[in-house]
């Protein structure tokens, strides 16, 4: 019996054409980006099956990027992408126009696609992956939510066997570090601002992270991959961190509470069995002792909770140079081992095409503190309120001062417009001298 021929060996990966990158901008992440493209070439190409070469860089002003070769740089995008040499676009720049038809112009190509661009990818999504889908193309996006954390992937691939019901996170760092500094120093929202713009965690202009933008981007993103439906920023209900105080913080402290600011993704089945999604971004007042509460400083943290997995918690940093790079890079081998082997990543799943449930309809419960006269009969006026809408009372708490007293109430689930219509009505009693404050809560009964 003649002994069998060896198989031929695989090429090596040095060996292999390599997969030709063309980046666009070169910020805090992109110069990280291309530093361990440099730095970690060899491990890159034995992850990847074939060597990953940088081939141009696309930057607003390239005699800014003295550290660059300078053959790699230019300033027209446009054509940066459209070249024949390019196999793989990684976008780095942010924002709508003009890298929509920039990502559009590559994925018609038949390249594939790496980008951190929440904003795009909570608006166009949809469109992207039909000019992916059209191409043969891959379109990956790790580093759009949660920086560093591997959260996306698990959505998409881990958890595609099972029923997500829940997903609820910290998904903005800026935010989650002036709650955080608020609850431990008792100081204001205005001045705690100051501070985090001093130290670097919020940016010159903060209105994307402090108004929850950028958080809603990213809870479509979840919302959509959760679900499997077509979730956009749109779609999101949206309140930001501007309106809570030192006094909101104290109140929660003395129902062993925290605040934090919460991307809020549910699968809603009504009483007739329709299902819907939930997708909301607003500060709600959790349980000290839930897992989302400790959570402190910059770092994000999502919650996930699915049928058969049960409770899944992710945390780590959110964003960075770094930390954003490395999701960046864990994409971009992705993409390149695809193209080496010839298969294709996941594509988008929207097969539910459950609709969005508008927030009005969602149950939630509230935190309302009132400043109400001191006599009797202010807490049936007030319950009676409550009663008419609907709305159970989980918990009352009163403090009295002077001609004044002090009347917290928490409230079971309801629909979000019933409690919202309640308020509304308690302010007008002759009784309630000022709504001092509205907040949702989260978590085991207070």
């Amino acid at each position: 019996m003649s002994p069998k021929s060896p198989s031929p060996k695989s090429p090596s990966p040095a060996d292999r054409a390599p997969v030709r990158v063309a980046m666009l901008g070169c910020g805090t992440v992109g110069s990280e980006v291309a530093r361990l493209l440099t730095e970690q070439a060899s491990e890159l190409a034995a992850r990847a099956g074939a060597p990953v070469e940088l081939v141009g860089i696309a930057v607003r002003r390239p005699d800014k990027h003295p550290e660059l070769p300078a053959e790699l740089l230019t300033d027209d995008a446009a054509a940066l992408v459209a070249r024949d040499d390019v196999d793989v676009v990684v976008e780095l720049v942010g924002g709508i126009d003009p890298v929509r038809s920039w990502l559009l112009t590559a994925l018609n190509a038949g390249k594939s696609v790496v980008t951190a661009n929440k904003a795009l990818l909570a608006e166009y999504s949809a469109e992207l992956f039909e000019a992916a889908d059209d191409s043969g193309a891959d379109l990956y996006f790790e580093a759009a939510v949660a920086g560093a954390i591997p959260l996306l992937r698990p959505l998409r691939e881990s958890l595609a066997g099972d029923r997500i019901t829940r997903v609820m996170g910290i998904v903005n760092g800026t935010t989650n570090y002036i709650l955080s500094a608020m609850d431990a120093t008792g100081a204001g929202y205005a001045e705690t601002l100051d501070e985090a713009s001093r130290l670097g965690y919020a940016e010159a202009d903060p209105t994307a992270d402090v108004d929850g933008y950028d958080a809603a981007s990213k809870a479509a993103i979840l919302a959509s991959l959760a679900f499997h439906s077509r979730v956009t920023a749109k779609d999101v209900h949206r309140e930001g961190i501007a309106d809570v105080t030192a006094s909101d913080l104290a109140a929660a402290r003395t129902l062993g509470r925290t605040v934090k600011l919460l991307a809020i993704c549910e699968r809603v089945t009504a009483d007739d069995g329709t299902e819907s999604v939930s997708a909301r971004v607003h500060p709600v007042m959790i349980p000290r002792s839930h897992q989302l509460a400790g959570v402190g400083g910059a770092f994000n943290a999502v919650y996930v909770e699915a049928d058969a997995a049960g409770e899944l918690m992710f945390y780590g940093q959110g964003a960075g140079g770094a930390p954003t790079a490395s999701a960046v890079l864990g994409d971009l081998v992705a993409v390149a081992r695809n193209q080496v082997l010839g298969g294709r990543g996941p594509r988008e799943s929207a097969h539910a095409a459950l609709p969005v449930r508008p927030m009005g309809q969602t149950p939630t419960r509230y935190h309302v503190s009132l400043d109400v006269a001191d006599r009797a009969g202010v807490l049936a006026q007030v319950a009676q309120a409550f009663a008419a809408h609907g709305v159970s009372i989980a918990a009352v708490r009163q403090r009295d001062a002077n001609d004044t007293a002090s009347l917290v109430v928490v409230t079971h689930l309801a629909p979000d417009a019933a409690l919202q219509s309640t308020v509304d009505e308690i302010a007008k009693l002759d009784v309630v001298h000022e709504v001092v404050s509205v907040m949702r809560v989260e978590g085991e009964d207070a």
